[in-house]
Order: structure tokens, then sequence, then C-alpha cells
């Protein structure tokens, strides 16, 4: 796949189902060249005219499933009582 099919994707929160942007960049590690996140430009600001435009980052372990159009994916979701202990 290539960083151009995941920039046409739309990138949805499975927490609320909201749509959270667009892929504007991928980190990579440099030690395997594998992607660790993906950085998601919000969507409603354009061309920066109204403020600076805040971006995302999603690791690659809140990646949920990459689809034909979608990529889903889990952010701001509050740790569980599972996750605390």
């Amino acid at each position: 796949m290539r960083i151009s099919d995941f920039q046409l994707k739309d990138i949805v929160n499975v927490t609320d189902g909201k749509k959270l942007g667009r892929l504007a960049d991928i980190e990579l590690n440099s030690t395997t060249g594998a992607i660790s996140a993906l950085i998601i430009e919000q969507s409603g600001k354009k061309f920066g005219l109204f403020g600076k435009e805040e971006e995302i980052i999603i690791f690659w372990m809140n990646i949920v499933k990459i689809g034909g159009d979608v990529i889903l994916v889990r952010h701001g979701e509050k740790p569980s009582e599972e996750d605390e202990q």
C-alpha cells in the first residue's frame, strides 16, 4: 500500500464514531522502517486562516482496521479499570 492510498481514506474514531480528519503525515521507526504513528490534520479549518491547525497523533497500536475507504482508530478513550490495575 502506498502513502497516497492512506491519504484518500477518512479516519474515524471507533470510540465515538466521529471523523477525525485526513492523513497529513506518517511517523516511521528509523530502526525497522515500520509505520509507528499516523499524524492527522483535523478537518474544519481551511488554509490555516482561523488559527493553527491541530494535529492528532494516532500510534500504530491504536489503529483498529484499515479498510477500502476508511481507517478505524481508537482515540481519546478513557482507560478501563482493568487497564489501571
